[in-house]
């Protein structure tokens, strides 16, 4: 199974797997276009940390591409341990 492995703005390294693509795109097919916006969106978007659970992080990136009914991509990602971090689904939103 293929996987894909970024850094983002943070030094943090993040993977993506096949099956998680296929999931995301699954549910929200707008975003199958866009599979180097998500990795963006990992790579430069803003973080914040979930209020409930402390290894779970949003990451939010602006896309001018989803217009007109959205205009950025979220991306949730799993802190495990060290390189063990790994993308749970992502959607598109409107802000």
């Amino acid at each position: 199974m293929r996987k894909w492995t970024v850094r983002d703005r943070y030094g943090n390294q993040i993977y993506m797997t096949e099956e998680r693509w296929r999931h995301i795109v699954k549910r929200h097919e707008e975003l199958a276009a866009h599979f180097d916006d998500v990795l963006d969106a990992i790579r430069q978007g803003r973080r914040s940390q979930d209020a409930i659970l402390p290894y779970k992080y949003i990451y939010l990136w602006p896309c001018d591409r989803l217009l007109p009914e959205y205009n950025r991509i979220v991306v949730i990602v799993i802190f495990k341990e060290e390189d063990n971090n790994f993308v749970v689904t992502a959607w598109p939103d409107f802000k």
